[in-house]
């Protein structure tokens, strides 16, 4: 996997029509973990790509017709299969984090990455969306100016408004997966 003009290599791609330029030239610094499921609790299915792609249809679950009308994307989606769906290019800003603030900035939409995990707040993520999580973040952290201090969930950025990606979601585990492994610790020791 890698980027090529804002899109994975090798990923399904599902382009939305709910995102925009950048402000000002912005470069993504911010990386924001989220937890859908659609309808809540359930996994698989079309709806979350339809959701994203404003072409979700009210009558086919009750639950639908409250988010009708919501223009809404992320940049990706991590399937429970660890199955990578790409919605944004990520210099483009998805609509993904609504009102928000991060380290005293307000609009993170602005200036970062939305990642979208399959899931809900109490249920666990499977090994392979953390395995494909940390792949990708992995990735951008070489093409942007994105660090572990600058990675957060939604409901860090919107506390009063989230919860995703949950006391399911193992932070703990995801960082261990995203830091240099002592091999590549002592590579970089004897070369410096």
């Amino acid at each position: 996997m890698e980027l090529e003009n804002g899109w994975l290599t090798g990923t399904k791609r599902v382009p939305s029509p709910h995102s925009d330029e950048r402000p000002n030239g912005e470069i993504p610094s911010l990386l924001v973990v989220h937890g859908i499921s659609l309808p809540p609790g359930s996994f698989g299915g079309p709806y979350i790509d339809r959701l994203f792609t404003g072409t979700l249809t009210p009558g086919e679950h009750p639950f639908f017709s409250q988010i009708q009308g919501l223009r809404v994307s992320a940049h990706c989606l991590i399937r429970r299969d660890g199955e990578i769906v790409q919605y944004v290019p990520f210099h483009r800003r998805a609509w993904h984090a609504g009102v928000s603030c991060f380290a005293g900035r307000e609009r993170c939409n602005d200036f970062s990455i939305g990642i979208e995990l399959e899931g809900t707040d109490n249920q666990p993520y499977t090994d392979e969306q953390y395995l494909r999580l940390a792949e990708l973040t992995r990735l951008l952290m070489r093409h942007y100016p994105i660090t572990p201090a600058r990675i957060a969930g939604h409901s860090d950025i919107a506390p009063v408004r989230k919860t995703d990606p949950g006391p399911a979601f193992l932070w703990h585990h995801y960082r261990e997966l995203i830091s240099p492994s002592t091999e590549d610790r002592d590579r970089e020791h004897q070369d410096s």
